[in-house]
């Protein structure tokens, strides 16, 4: 599986309600960036929450962003406005950068 370097891993991992996905956490008072770890065949159910912007660094996801559907691939990136509903499947092993609206949008794991 494709990984991030490891000052990166170092980070809090995120405490995530899906099996085999990880994510570090990389916080600040108005803002919070994710580094996801993806496993191909991982489902995103739909759902929503306050802004988001996304950058694939590696893999592919079939990303659903309100009525739009989209496979996006290494060097994509998208925004979700808040309270869009959204989600999608993983198609290939990924790494995605995610920055979130909500400084508190994911949880570290304790």
């Amino acid at each position: 599986m494709p990984s991030f370097p490891s000052f990166i891993e170092a980070l809090p991992q995120a405490e995530l309600p899906l099996p085999g996905v990880k994510g570090y956490i990389l916080g600040a008072p108005q803002a919070q960036a994710v580094f996801f770890v993806i496993p191909a065949g991982t489902e995103i159910p739909l759902h929503t929450h306050g802004d988001q912007w996304g950058i694939v660094v590696e893999g592919e996801i079939d990303f659903q962003i309100g009525e739009q559907r989209r496979v996006y691939r290494r060097g994509d990136s998208y925004f979700v406005p808040a309270e869009t509903p959204h989600g999608g499947k993983v198609l290939a092993e990924a790494r995605i950068i995610e920055v979130f609206a909500d400084a508190d949008r994911w949880k570290p794991r304790e």
